[in-house]
């Protein structure tokens, strides 16, 4: 057992979540047995608010959303945003001229809510093939005619800013294209996506600051992941656990690897380490 644990914070896809996206009976009862002894659990995403499932956001002892990889953290019970840090207007507008020069499924997070193009979207499946992703993607994002149109219509900041691209060498091409903009946090949850943030803005950064307002040292958070928009969080946490579905450069950024999301890995952690 890790002494001391308060908080414990976990991803989404890909860690608390199965292959299929299903939230498990097991993990369930592990979160509510943690949160009867007084620790805080949260779930912490590259997702916007309204992306993720009812059943998780309002979990009993689930009180908090670290969402947008650390742009926005949420009161779940008051619905306050407690912490934002978004993307200013003229940094997203740069980001989005480069995400424009390939074949991309583009969005953007307003409000905790993700907007994509509706003819995009009708093409989900070059993006990510027949799978539970794609249909994440359909059921939570607001379809609009056009991105550009609604990025510009908001004139306002944007929590993300976010591409899945089509070819992998595109994603390449755009990721040496993003190095020359200043003040920019560039990471992915995917293979085949890109997630822009403003400078300073990760899941760690998030989680540490949620561990100072409510009291929490970092040494007494412990943080789950598998994908490279985790990688800050579990090397900022006092304990950083990876999934063995986790790729080599996040399991390298952890303390502990444990079995994969299909395997329960939240489920045995906070059975293991925290009750």
């Amino acid at each position: 057992m890790i002494k001391n644990i308060k908080m414990v914070a976990f991803d989404l896809d890909g860690t608390l979540l199965t292959t299929e996206k299903v939230f498990t009976e097991r993990a369930g009862k592990a979160i509510t047995k943690a949160s009867e002894r007084g620790i805080v659990l949260l779930p912490a995403t590259g997702r916007p608010l309204g992306a993720i499932p009812e059943e998780i956001l309002h979990y009993p002892g689930i009180r908090y959303a670290i969402t947008a990889n650390g742009g926005r953290v949420v009161d779940t019970v008051s619905g306050n945003v407690i912490y934002e840090k978004p993307v200013p207007p003229e940094i997203a507008r740069k980001v989005l001229d480069i995400y424009e020069h390939y074949d991309t499924l583009r969005e953007v997070y307003y409000d905790g809510a993700g907007f994509a193009e509706e003819k995009m979207l009708r093409r989900i499946r070059d993006f990510f093939g027949v799978s539970a992703m794609g249909d994440y993607i359909l059921s939570t994002r607001t379809p609009v005619a056009d991105i550009r149109e609604k990025f510009e219509s908001e004139g306002r900041a944007v929590d993300k800013v976010q591409a899945v691209f089509a070819s992998l060498a595109d994603k390449q091409k755009a990721l040496e294209e993003l190095s020359e903009i200043e003040g920019i946090e560039v990471t992915g949850a995917l293979v085949n996506n890109i997630e822009v943030s403003v400078q300073g803005v990760n899941k760690g950064n998030a989680l540490l600051a949620l561990g100072e307002m409510l009291h929490i040292k970092k040494e007494e958070i412990l943080a789950l992941g598998d994908g490279a928009n985790d990688i800050e969080m579990l090397k900022k946490a006092g304990i950083g656990i990876a999934m063995a579905n986790s790729s080599d450069e996040v399991k390298a950024a952890a303390d502990i690897v444990t079995v994969s999301n299909d395997e329960e890995g939240v489920a045995r952690i906070i059975e293991e380490y925290v009750l």
